[in-house]
């Protein structure tokens, strides 16, 4: 089943992109600089068929356990499953950051992935005594995934709320994650339902996951927010602007693929997300091996050129390149 709030979250979201609160579309000078250092390794896009405004599966995980007790939990063991078919498949995970942005710099024939961890729970960072990751988590997982398959980077966005990852500590967890190329985004600071409380009331709640990320690890820079619930404010603009916090891209719960930053339907305030699941459990029709399935068997997914200072698409899409990047449009 739909998450109740999803529909009325891209309403709100829609909201948001249109009063001009959010600037996902555009790349920064920081992230151009980094592209163009970058090692091209393009290819004519008709050989590799690309389509850079194809589809993008954003994938939403929380707990990892042997004992699932809701439809957000998964084993070690699915977990581990699910990367290597993203990894068999040509997938290879970018940061929430980079994806919002554009900045998308993978091989030629690739898919982009992007993978979010939600609630900071122990199960997805535990360092033991030595700085290694805890046999099972999340993060043990796509270092071995990525040692098994060398072209999948082992890169994620965790979504933390206050007092992150408590069996090893915010602060340790939190650097470690920074120091091995992931993203710490925001996820409030006591994982409040935004639509419940006032424009002031979800500004601080918001603002207090900002400042303990912060905190915790100084230095953090923090642009993407993913909702609890999938719950817009009630004031959809307060999600990605207010004191003490700029979003580039805010996330919901589910249930779709996202459409290419390149796209003009693109709708940064209002990102959707697909929840991990398998193909036979509950509301699968919405979980992440129906639709990975649905993206191989139609071939409208995001498919790299190899150059990320291009974006390369058939010719008849044209009309859909986002006016930020139409200079950079490839048309074959």
């Amino acid at each position: 089943m739909r998450h109740p709030l999803v529909t009325l979250c891209a309403l709100a979201g829609a909201t948001l992109l249109a009063s001009g609160c959010s600037s996902g579309s555009s790349p920064s000078a920081g992230q151009a600089a980094s592209a163009a250092a970058s090692p091209v390794a393009a290819k004519d896009p008709a050989e590799v068929g690309a389509d850079e405004l194809g589809q993008v599966p954003v994938l939403m995980y929380h707990q990892l356990t042997a004992k699932p007790a809701s439809v957000y939990d998964r084993t070690p063991a699915d977990f581990r499953a699910e990367l290597e078919r993203l990894a068999r498949e040509k997938y290879v995970p970018v940061t929430a950051r980079d994806f919002q942005t554009g900045n998308i710099d993978i091989p030629a024939g690739t898919h982009p992935v992007v993978l979010t961890f939600d609630d900071s729970t122990n199960s997805q960072v535990s360092l033991d005594q030595n700085g290694a990751p805890a046999k099972d988590t999340a993060i043990a997982i796509l270092a071995e995934t990525a040692k098994k398959y060398p072209a999948f980077k082992p890169v994620a966005t965790f979504f933390v709320n206050a007092d992150a990852f408590s069996a090893t500590g915010s602060a340790r967890a939190l650097t470690w994650l920074k120091e091995h190329g992931h993203e710490v985004g925001n996820h409030t600071d006591r994982h409040q339902n935004l639509r419940s409380l006032d424009q002031a009331g979800a500004t601080k709640a918001i603002a207090g996951g900002q400042q303990a990320i912060v905190k915790a690890a100084p230095g953090t820079r923090v642009t993407s927010l993913a909702l609890p619930f999938g719950a817009m404010p009630q004031s959809a603009g307060v999600a990605a602007r207010g004191t003490g916090y700029r979003y580039d891209g805010v996330y919901l719960v589910g249930a779709n693929p996202s459409a290419s930053p390149f796209d003009k339907a693109f709708t940064p305030a209002a990102i959707p997300r697909i929840r991990s699941a398998g193909p036979k459990d509950a509301d699968a029709e919405f979980g992440s091996s129906r639709w990975l399935d649905k993206l191989a068997a139609g071939k409208n997914w995001y498919v790299s050129d190899g150059n990320p200072k291009t974006v390369a698409f058939p010719t008849g899409s044209q009309d859909r390149v986002a006016p930020a990047f139409a200079k950079r449009a490839l048309p074959y």
